[in-house]
């Protein structure tokens, strides 16, 4: 077969690819612009495109996983745990939820107001300022989570110190340790975790660690054996084979980060259990927040942890011993905020532009990833032109090249809108927050991008005390303080190619 023959074929197999996919695309994806983005790929690189489809395209968990997802609130009715998604929160909570977990509404009766019984730790409706209520009733609806008082919230901000924090605990547990983390890393600090870990064993102390498959897969090969020998359970999240592309999606990952020690204390933000140095060389060393929690909202964050081990190992961990009673006498009242691509759409992405709306002094928003889509840009953008203060604070540069260009398409954009862009100089600002004048926060796992919003299974709070808001919000001044504002010279000052890569990198923005 000579080189024009090859070339005949080659060119038919590109337009049957092309014809071909052009209504699986279009039917199977709902949002507009992952639609054209696909089809942009596909149709200027058939081939590459169709694989890479196969392999990203659908946001599919497998069968089999979906199943045991699907059945996860009938599992809960065995725990001695917090009562979440199929039980009654509260007046206006009983009619919703109805609707979402399929049971009898308490409607048609006369005296349901005053009987309701609410699980422990969970405020009354009046409790919280009314201005923010209807957010926690859309989080409720669109998850099942209620949110609880008297919790104790102190944030970390030094990764090292964090680390030495969590390190302590270990040493102090008596009954269990459990620990969920998208990266942790076989280095200095993982080995120190590991360590306390390993004696934690050794005192009789049950150690369970989840770490994501892709994120740890070096820790896997390596300290993960050692781990295991010593006594301590280590298995992987979301694991990748290849065999299994027709069935599940090879890219959906577990981001969360979690730490719960004796069901008493819980640790959770953004940070992974890494030397603040990973990946210096582009970016600079790393900066997060942690939250150390104690009270109401801790054996919400061991139900998510007990839920990802089951779906992972089959294990439904349904002993009291796991939900002690909290330690109450704090004054911070939150609210777990799961999100993944087995839960409602977009619900992350529904309630921060929820939020943004509720904004009427100041937005200051921080994370590590900006590609968000229109809703979120257009909240932000409808903030500003209120005349809301609204504060982007973004790494100067970050360990992803094609995720900067993306994201430099969008901030520049809000800019001219307004909105107050400013670069961190220190490194990789990796902390993800939200505050809303000083009444709302949120913090936690998710980066303000699409992939967060659709792809990754994450772990957020939301924060309605004043208090507790100010020292997010402290935090991040100190990052503001630590970062340079956009000038009107770079701005103005791209060359031709950087204007290319820019528009072609938002093309990828759905996908990123």
């Amino acid at each position: 077969m000579n080189i024009g023959e090859w070339t005949t074929y080659w060119t038919i197999s590109e337009w049957m690819i092309r014809v071909v996919m052009l209504p699986v695309i279009v039917m199977r994806k709902e949002r507009p612009a992952t639609c054209l983005a696909w089809l942009t790929v596909v149709f200027f690189a058939p081939v590459p495109g169709l694989l890479l489809y196969l392999l990203l395209g659908e946001n599919r968990l497998g069968r089999r996983r979906l199943e045991v997802r699907k059945s996860r609130w009938a599992k809960l009715e065995s725990v001695n745990a917090p009562t979440v998604g199929s039980h009654y929160v509260s007046d206006s909570y009983a009619s919703d939820s109805s609707e979402i977990w399929g049971e009898p509404s308490p409607a048609d009766t006369d005296d349901h107001s005053t009987d309701v019984t609410l699980p422990t730790g969970v405020m009354k409706k009046a409790e919280l300022a009314p201005e923010v209520q209807p957010l926690s009733d859309l989080a409720f609806r669109l998850t099942g989570w209620p949110y609880t008082t008297a919790n104790q919230v102190s944030f970390l901000c030094d990764p090292l110190l964090t680390i030495d924090r969590l390190v302590a605990e270990i040493d102090s547990a008596i009954d269990h340790v459990h620990l969920l983390y998208f990266i942790f890393r076989d280095d200095e600090v993982g080995r120190r975790v590991a360590d306390a870990l390993i004696r934690a064993t050794q005192r009789g102390v049950q150690c369970r660690v989840l770490v994501d498959a892709v994120g740890s897969r070096h820790m896997l090969k390596h300290l993960a054996g050692h781990l295991r020998d010593a006594g301590v359970e280590v298995c992987p999240a979301l694991p990748v084979r290849l065999y299994r592309i027709p069935f599940a999606r090879l890219d959906l990952r577990n981001h969360r980060k979690l730490a719960i020690i004796d069901g008493r204390v819980a640790y959770t933000g953004s940070q992974n259990i890494v030397e603040p140095t990973y990946g210096q060389r582009r970016a600079g060393p790393w900066h997060d927040i942690t939250a150390r929690i104690v009270g109401p909202s801790v054996p919400h964050l061991q139900l998510l942890f007990l839920e990802d081990w089951f779906h992972e190992t089959g294990q439904w961990l349904d002993e009291p011993r796991y939900f002690p009673p909290t330690e109450e006498g704090g004054d911070t009242i939150l609210q777990l905020l799961p999100s993944g691509p087995d839960m409602p759409t977009e619900l992350f992405q529904d309630l921060l532009v929820k939020a943004i709306f509720l904004a009427q002094r100041r937005v200051i928003l921080t994370s590590p990833y900006f590609v968000p889509d229109e809703p979120l840009t257009m909240a932000l953008r409808l903030a500003a032109f209120r005349g809301v203060q609204v504060d982007l604070v973004l790494p100067l540069r970050t360990d992803h090249p094609l995720v900067d260009a993306a994201g430099e398409f969008h901030w520049r954009r809000l800019s001219q809108h307004g909105v107050q862009v400013h670069f961190f100089r220190e490194g990789l600002l990796h902390a993800k927050t939200l505050t809303i004048d000083d009444r709302l926060g949120l913090f936690g796992s998710a980066n303000y991008d699409i992939r967060s919003f659709h792809l990754n299974f994450e772990v957020n709070l939301l924060i309605y005390s004043p208090k507790a808001v100010q020292d997010l919000q402290e935090l991040q001044i100190r990052y503001l303080s630590a970062s340079a504002p956009l000038t009107a010279e770079r701005e103005k000052s791209l060359s031709t190619m950087r204007k290319l890569a820019i528009h072609l990198a938002k093309l990828l923005s759905p996908l990123l």
